[in-house]
């Protein structure tokens, strides 16, 4: 099991993973929520004692907690984030608190009261806004917010943390363009997420750059996840002049375009190539091993949590700052020269 720090404490994640529930569960058991099943509770209870989890004490009546919002929770995306903030709250002490709401552009209703009772010493948002209000309420409590940013663009006067989308999205596809391949099918994000937009506009200029036509009709909006990137490879490989290679908007999006692939009968490379978009640990497991866009998801949680500290002790600048990371080809397996009918 992966340790917190050197005192050896186990994290939300390292909990979740041992007691085989989600990392909300844990989060509502540690927070005494009724909406858990007894044997579930017990079991996640057990893991708790076992590895002596306790959460950090209180100080000066304010609990050292870093607030973590997500608007969904089920994917390995959600956990990479997750242990980027769990790795510097350690460092510094302090405890981690999920809060999962509302939607990808905003927390829900009733979250800001909720957060306001807690009183953490600050919060991190995987979000892509923060309505005016919130704000307003955030810092009138002195409580400092950070945007993990890789889903939209937040408002100027927000402190975000983000990675190169552009970027990664040129690489990508000069990376398949590069090994021959002329028809490029691409399944990126919601059409509404800017970072979706961002990648898309990567795949058009390195298009562009290499002399090569935009096809619209090999352009699909997917939604980041596995059935996704499943439906929109589906239609695209039925297209009857369908692409050589495909990128993906994310890992997940590419296991469904791997798994259209196979019920057209294709083989991954051989067939259709496949490029994906995080570099998750499951990208080095799938057979064929997946070319993919390593976009630094842990290392982005570290530097907004850092930030948010920064913030709490009025290290960071008065003015909003924007962080943005880079991103990075990994080449696998999954990609090689289109065979003698494709290009």
């Amino acid at each position: 099991m992966e340790k917190g720090d050197e005192l050896g404490r186990a994290t939300l994640a390292d909990i979740a993973r041992e007691a085989e529930v989600s990392v909300s569960t844990v989060s509502k058991v540690l927070n005494g929520r009724t909406d858990v099943s007894a044997s579930t509770r017990g079991r996640v209870e057990r893991v708790l004692r076992e590895h002596d989890y306790r959460r950090a004490a209180r100080n000066g009546g304010e609990a050292p907690l870093i607030e973590i919002v997500f608007h969904e929770l089920d994917s390995l995306w959600a956990m990479e984030l997750l242990r980027g903030v769990e790795t510097v709250a350690d460092e510094h002490g302090a405890a981690v608190v999920v809060a999962h709401s509302g939607s990808r552009h905003a927390p829900g209703p009733g979250w800001i009261d909720a957060v306001l009772r807690r009183r953490p010493l600050g919060v991190v948002l995987v979000l892509s806004g923060l309505p005016p209000e919130l704000k307003r309420q955030l810092r009138a409590r002195s409580i400092p917010f950070v945007i993990i940013d890789p889903a939209g663009n937040p408002d100027p006067d927000v402190p975000s943390v983000g990675s190169a989308n552009w970027a990664g999205g040129l690489a990508a596809t000069r990376h398949l363009i590069e090994l021959g391949h002329r028809r490029i099918g691409i399944v990126t994000g919601p059409e509404d997420t800017l970072c979706s937009l961002a990648r898309l506009d990567g795949y058009r200029s390195a298009m562009s750059m290499a002399g090569l036509e935009t096809d619209p009709a090999l352009i699909a909006f997917g939604d980041f996840h596995a059935e996704g990137g499943l439906a929109c490879a589906k239609r695209l490989l039925e297209l009857p002049d369908r692409p050589t290679a495909i990128f993906a908007g994310s890992d997940l999006q590419a296991l469904g375009v791997m798994e259209a692939a196979r019920v057209h009968g294709l083989r991954v490379p051989e067939d259709l190539s496949v490029v994906g978009y995080d570099d998750l640990d499951i990208a080095q497991w799938t057979s064929p091993a997946l070319t993919t866009v390593r976009q630094p998801l842990r290392e982005m949680a570290e530097q907004a949590t850092r930030l948010i500290l920064a913030l709490r002790s009025g290290e960071a600048p008065a003015a909003p700052t924007r962080l943005e990371l880079s991103t990075t080809l990994v080449v696998r397996s999954s990609t090689v020269a289109p065979g003698p009918a494709g290009g």
